[in-house]
């Protein structure tokens, strides 16, 4: 079994060597058992998927601080690949606040963590773009004072939907957050081809990540050819789990249970967890 210092030299060696990597998002223990089988070469976890899990909108801080590092430990110590974290904006306002609980992330045996700009506040959603950069900058430096090798991901909330302007500032965040420290930075959400090559070109050497956008109609070799390193689905997985889910849910509701009919057979889910149980899970070094 990988020790913690074996995963983060693997994580951040994915993200210097060549080619694009996918990097799923499970919830928890058995959505990571699962990818894991797959063999996937590092797994993220989604602050969506666990607070959907928990009965709780994904809105900034709706899963409390210590609820999400019980999550992300418990997917950490779930699995033999690197985690990255989904660390919202850091749990607090404040750079030295964010420094504070960007260590105890690093605790959970994180490989990486993503901090975003978000506020959580409706009037005002994004941080001041130099505070923001404060605010990587703290992060940069907990985990540099760590000597963890922890990979820091920005990511900016400001979705650009194919508005130039948008994408401008979107880009001039992120190059910044790349010159605080950064060590990966995130494609805004709804970037097309030539803005995620602009953005790739304006932070090298510093690897981009996108979240897939199923509008942009790109697959991971295309994605490749652009320039990134890192492609993720965010919580697209947990929502099309929650969706059979709730459409299913809806017909029984209804009085129908045809739906039941399309199920995974009970064994082939309960031969899976046997066959991983009797494999043998330990708790890291």
């Amino acid at each position: 079994m990988s020790t913690i210092h074996d995963r983060r030299r693997t994580f951040r060696k994915l993200h210097e060597g060549p080619g694009a990597f996918v990097i799923p998002n499970p919830w928890n223990v058995g959505t990571t058992r699962y990818l894991q089988h797959l063999g996937f070469k590092a797994l993220a976890t989604t602050s969506a998927g666990i607070a959907f899990q928990d009965g709780l909108p994904d809105a900034n801080w709706a899963v409390p601080r210590d609820v999400m590092l019980a999550h992300i430990r418990e997917i950490v110590e779930a699995t033999d690949l690197p985690v990255n974290a989904d660390f919202e904006s850091g749990y607090a306002h404040e750079p030295e606040d964010l420094a504070a609980n960007v260590r105890l992330c690093l605790d959970t045996g994180v490989a990486g963590l993503t901090i975003e700009d978000a506020t959580g506040d409706r009037n005002r959603p994004l941080y001041q773009e130099a505070f923001a950069a404060e605010r990587i900058a703290a992060a940069r430096s907990a985990i540099d004072a760590s000597a963890t090798g922890v990979l820091l991901t920005a990511r900016t909330d400001l979705a650009v939907g194919g508005d130039p302007r948008r994408f401008d500032d979107a880009l001039r965040r992120l190059v910044a957050y790349a010159e605080a420290g950064a060590d990966c930075v995130y494609a805004p959400t709804g970037a097309t081809a030539d803005e995620i090559r602009t953005l790739v070109a304006a932070v090298a050497p510093k690897p981009v990540s996108v979240i897939v956008s199923p509008a942009v109609g790109l697959n991971v070799r295309d994605y490749e050819a652009l320039g990134v390193k890192r492609v993720s689905g965010g919580s697209a997985l947990c929502r099309l789990a929650w969706g059979a889910f709730m459409a299913a849910a809806g017909a029984v509701a209804s009085g129908s249970f045809a739906a039941y009919a399309t199920a995974v057979p009970f064994e082939e889910i309960n031969e899976f967890f046997r066959a991983d149980l009797a494999r043998g899970r330990r708790p890291l070094p």
